[in-house]
């Protein structure tokens, strides 16, 4: 074996455990939380290719680790989370830490205070190690198109996709999704146990889904969006990305609840302490939408998808198939709406009061002008003058309440398909598994949402809870995901069957970082050394 896999190997070990075997190893002793926050800091600068942080709060974390290990040596750690290191999408706020939205317009923009998720995160002792990558503003379904580059898929970089692969990796490498790439890349590469992200159309889930992670989009309203930069305020929730169901549902139990700075958030229905480890799935009744066999829906999707619903199906769930006859609508009417509500949300910028101020002052209109010019990319500026041709007065009724009635429509098609006795309904997350840059860059940012976003955007539309699995590696060595869709405040029920599909599947933990064949994790690490003197 040599000398840099042999380094690599014990953290890997470390790094690879869940957040419960991580939490009981520190109460055991077997590791503190300094070692740990150590290793998590150590292993972004080893995948720095990856380009999945923004920001890398070492010293913070360090002495939120050391407050950790001192909470844990004297017996009263906080909770499960006390000295977990973890990471947060850039467009959340972190008091005394830069949040720019990986945007010009934000760049140097320390807030005064935390979200309140990170808030309770921290309260819990949970280490943050950094701010991670995404599309300005979440505005992207890659997590390419933001200010500090695009974020590469760790997945890109383990021995099966490489040995398929003929070109360099640095010019051969998959995205990550978005527009929560950068979280997802840093719970897929053992550098953080979780990650938040926010999720508006599927911006949690989608990238959670091409790296291979446990991404959990909540009921909205469980979740408090204070301190979240607001894309789409009716639609967004804060996104939980973990490496298992089980993790998931321990950050959702801390973070869920009423917060009195945002009017939106809803009393969290009473729940177990734990997931159950054995659960009857006899009891389940797993609904098909037939509308979800969508075109372009790759060959090992579709094969996963079959093969998930069959495994539920010889458990003894009923599997019925059933109908949502308005989600060809939804991507048109998220459309309209989403760029309504970004016009109304990214007025605030305006170079006065804080982030990007243009040195054009002959006029205020000016300064405005080229501010807002300078600050914001071509996909946020198209997205705003969208939008304020969507809400000019002679189109109000023919477009924004037109897409408002359609949205009424689509929630009332899951309304329905719940009532019928359907428990959860079983889709795809992604058309396909994760796309190369060089081929996904081809189309513009509103094809390509579009295409990305047809599978999970409609859930965002009515509200309901949604998680994301992986299930398999397709043939190009690259993860498929399916999710699941539960009723409104059924969090935990949806997360219960997700555990259950999750323990059946069996998804491989990402060779990238370890491997019990010493001549491929060789391998590994040099095509890893390579890729970074590249």
């Amino acid at each position: 074996m040599s000398a840099s896999s042999a380094a690599f190997r014990p953290a890997a070990a470390m790094l690879g455990l869940s957040i419960r075997e991580v939490s009981q190893a520190l109460r055991d002793g077997r590791v503190s939380a300094t070692e740990l926050c150590k290793k998590c800091i150590d292993q972004i600068q080893r995948t720095h290719y990856l380009n999945a942080f923004i920001t890398i709060t070492g010293e913070t974390a360090m002495e939120q680790a050391q407050k950790a290990d001192n909470r844990i040596c004297t017996g009263k750690p906080l909770g499960p989370l006390d000295g977990i290191p973890f990471s947060v999408k850039d467009n959340f706020c972190t008091e005394n830490i830069e949040t720019t939205c990986a945007s010009n317009m934000l760049k140097g923009y320390v807030p005064p205070f935390s979200a309140t998720v990170v808030q309770k995160l921290l309260d819990q002792g949970a280490v943050l190690v950094g701010k991670t990558n995404l599309d300005e503003f979440a505005m992207g379904a890659g997590s390419t198109d933001g200010v500090f580059g695009p974020v590469r898929n760790p997945w890109s970089y383990t021995t099966l996709y490489r040995e398929q692969s003929t070109e360099d990796p640095d010019s051969d490498w998959a995205i990550a999704g978005g527009s929560s790439g950068g979280s997802a890349a840093a719970v897929a590469s053992l550098s953080s146990f979780l990650a938040l992200g926010s999720d508006t159309g599927g911006s949690t889930r989608n990238p959670g889904s091409l790296c291979g992670v446990v991404a959990l989009k909540p009921t909205y309203g469980l979740l408090s969006r204070h301190g979240l930069i607001p894309l789409v305020n009716s639609m967004d929730v804060p996104g939980i990305m973990t490496r298992s169901v089980h993790d998931a549902a321990t950050v959702l139990r801390i973070l869920q609840g009423p917060d009195e700075r945002d009017s939106t958030t809803v009393q969290a229905p009473s729940t177990p302490p734990s997931l159950p480890e054995h659960f009857d799935i006899r009891d389940i009744c797993v609904g098909i939408p037939k509308e979800y066999h969508a075109p372009g829906l790759s060959t090992d999707t579709l094969a996963q998808w079959s093969r998930v619903a069959a495994m539920f199906e010889q458990a003894g769930a009923r599997v019925q198939e059933v109908s949502l006859p308005h989600t060809q609508h939804s991507i048109v009417c998220y459309h309209v709406l989403c760029c309504c509500e970004v016009a109304s949300n990214m007025a605030r910028f305006d170079g006065l009061e804080y982030g990007h101020c243009s040195t054009v002052d002959s006029s205020t209109d000016a300064m405005y002008t080229t501010t807002r010019h300078e600050g914001f990319n071509n996909v946020v500026r198209r997205r705003i003058l969208s939008g304020n041709y969507f809400l000019l007065k002679s189109n109000y009724e023919r477009y924004f309440v037109k897409a408002q009635q359609m949205r009424r429509l689509i929630a009332e098609d899951f309304k329905n398909v719940f009532r019928s006795g359907i428990d959860v309904l079983l889709t795809p997350t992604t058309l396909s598994d994760a796309a190369r840059y060089a081929d996904f860059i081809q189309e513009d940012n509103r094809t390509r949402s579009a295409q990305e976003d047809v599978f999970t955007q409609p859930v965002n539309m009515a509200g309901l809870p949604a998680v994301t699995v992986p299930t398999a590696l397709s043939c190009r060595g690259l993860p498929i995901s399916l999710q699941l869709i539960g009723q409104t405040l059924q969090d935990w029920k949806l997360l219960t069957v997700a555990h259950w599909m999750e323990q059946q599947v069996n998804f491989p933990l990402i060779p990238l970082h370890g491997d019990s064949n010493e001549r491929k994790l060789d391998r590994s690490v040099r095509e890893r050394t390579h890729t970074i003197g590249s």
